[in-house]
């Protein structure tokens, strides 16, 4: 292999291994390919504070984006980025973004922003409108169930569950 050749490999493999811990342990749920802040996008978009604060889904804008923990979010204004920045646990959304029925089962399902609830003040998402009205049978049983499983299963890669 060339000099040059070897600097772009080594380049590209220090760039992959700084962008995100969510690469080597699926701890979050993002799209696919990198956002222009470098690193994968979460919510698909969607602005988790306006999410949380308002209970709309609004989607984001990548002119305002945060980065936190690897994972990339689009905010719909500097203001909700700002709220974000300053105190991300509380816009989060629980599981990592995982559909939150999936992990009450022991799975990684996407989890999207179109099926979502908040409860006690926290976001939880869900694969599809059928998983949602199966949350929506016992919230509190399967907000716990997920819960005890997101601390065994969360980093461990959704293809080994």
């Amino acid at each position: 292999m060339s000099l040059s050749k070897t600097l772009v490999a080594a380049t590209l493999l220090s760039i992959a291994n700084l962008s995100s811990p969510a690469f080597s342990a699926d701890e979050y749920n993002t799209s696919s390919g990198l956002t222009a802040a470098g690193a994968p996008l979460g919510m698909h978009g969607v602005d988790p504070v306006t999410f949380v604060n308002l209970g709309n889904r609004i989607d984001g804008a990548a002119r305002h984006t945060a980065v936190h923990d690897g994972v990339a979010y689009y905010f719909s204004s500097k203001e909700t980025m700002d709220k974000f920045t300053a105190k991300p646990a509380g816009y989060l959304p629980q599981n990592g973004g995982f559909c939150t029925f999936g992990v009450s089962v022991g799975k990684k399902f996407d989890g999207d922003p179109q099926f979502a609830a908040i409860v006690d003040g926290k976001l939880y998402l869900f694969l599809n409108e059928e998983i949602f009205r199966e949350f929506q049978k016992d919230e509190a049983g399967t907000i716990a169930k997920a819960d005890e499983n997101w601390k065994k299963i969360r980093t461990t890669a959704a293809k080994d569950l």
